[in-house]
């Protein structure tokens, strides 16, 4: 017997929890998605961009919902066609592959068109590429996790812009202002930003009564709004709603295995200290 075998065994099986916390549990393991404020004030911000036709990045830390933000937001631009005639796609968002050269990322932009890629050099792809984001009327192109894009590629991201007068919105990490402000001039055609995802003052605190309420959603209220809890959750999420999600759900799952129907707050003191 292996010394694992022997640990196992002295240890004995673990305890299965019973069938309405295992229910609660995988609800919980379930992504959702809310309308938060934050959400909808960057739809207003990216609609007055697309307006202006200015090319802009959306800069923030992962899991802060950068990804869920922007595609709501594009579908809730829906394309438009009448018979056989060319849709009028007005949003397009792309996720390019890692390390995206100048083919791979015209390649995305027809696929995304449901267009056949031409055969040939990087010029053919460029002109096809052009062609049809012309032909479609696109306003916005969206290319999320924008850090995957190789830094010899976005000046042809930068000439979409100059030439078919698109709004250009560049999505990712502080890794991306740092590839960049490599070159001047992309850096000057994207200037602009906005800082997502990071909440503060009374809207951190409008967030996790909304979290508590409406995504934990356990028989006993857990009293998240308290003032102690509030200063534990700001400190351990810097303010992210992404970590604010993993902490609220882990410490949840935590306290329904330990035969608790709301959170307590020792076992969320417990999960915040993992964080800090």
């Amino acid at each position: 017997m292996s010394e694992a075998q022997k640990i196992a065994t002295e240890l004995g099986d673990l305890p299965i929890d019973g069938q309405w916390v295992q229910a609660e549990i995988n609800r919980l393991n379930r992504r959702s998605v809310l309308p938060l404020a934050h959400v909808r004030e960057l739809h207003e911000w990216l609609d007055e961009k697309r307006k202006a036709r200015q090319s802009c990045r959306i800069v923030g830390e992962s899991r802060t919902g950068k990804t869920i933000a922007c595609e709501s937001y594009m579908l809730r631009n829906k394309p438009q066609q009448t018979g056989r005639q060319t849709p009028v796609v007005p949003v397009v968002y792309l996720m390019p592959p890692s390390k995206c050269g100048s083919k791979d990322f015209f390649t995305s932009i027809l696929e995304y068109l449901k267009y056949r890629a031409v055969k040939g050099t990087v010029s053919d792809f460029r002109s096809r590429a052009m062609d049809v984001l012309k032909a479609c009327e696109v306003e916005m192109l969206i290319v999320d996790e924008a850090d995957r894009v190789q830094p010899d590629t976005f000046p042809e991201v930068r000439d979409i812009s100059d030439k078919l007068g698109i709004a250009v919105v560049l999505v990712g990490t502080d890794r991306l202002d740092a590839v960049i402000k490599r070159d001047e001039q992309v850096h000057n055609r994207f200037r602009s930003q906005r800082r997502f995802g990071k909440l503060l003052g009374q809207e951190f605190k409008d967030t996790v009564v909304i979290w508590e309420n409406k995504v934990i959603a356990l028989p006993v209220p857990s009293n998240l709004a308290k003032v102690d809890t509030q200063k534990l959750l700001l400190k351990a999420t810097g303010g992210y709603i992404g970590r604010l999600d993993e902490i609220l759900r882990e410490a949840a799952i935590k306290s329904l295995s330990r035969g608790h129907k709301k959170i307590e707050f020792s076992i969320l003191q417990e999960v915040a200290r993992e964080y800090t």
